[in-house]
């Protein structure tokens, strides 16, 4: 752990440091919300749980900042946080269960908290 002596710090410095501070713990905070969405690929089929509505399930479209964006099947627009999201395999093409989907576990989801 690194030891800094504040106390001998001018108002300045204290000011410039605590910028500095801010503006790291802000990145780490953007980097650990990127992560993620690593996992995805735009067009990729996925599901959800909003909280109290049925399961929605929908196309990924480009990122955002901290979210992804879902065109759900019904048209909806969601923005839907990565840790909230679980892979979608459809049923393969040509196979008599068409339109049945299987929730697939993200690689490093236990890594998500």
């Amino acid at each position: 752990m690194i030891h800094l002596d504040i106390d001998s710090l001018s108002h300045e410095e204290l000011v410039e440091l605590n910028d500095k501070i801010v503006a790291r713990l802000r990145f780490l905070n953007q980097m650990r919300s990127h992560r993620p969405m690593l996992d995805f690929r735009i067009g990729e089929r996925m599901k959800f749980s909003p909280g109290g509505r049925p399961d929605v399930v929908g196309t990924l479209t480009p990122y955002n900042k901290k979210t992804v964006t879902v065109i759900a099947d019904s048209g909806e627009h969601w923005n839907v946080a990565p840790s909230l999201l679980c892979k979608v395999e459809s049923a393969a093409p040509g196979s008599q269960q068409r339109g049945e989907v299987r929730v697939m576990p993200l690689a490093n989801s236990a890594d998500r908290k």
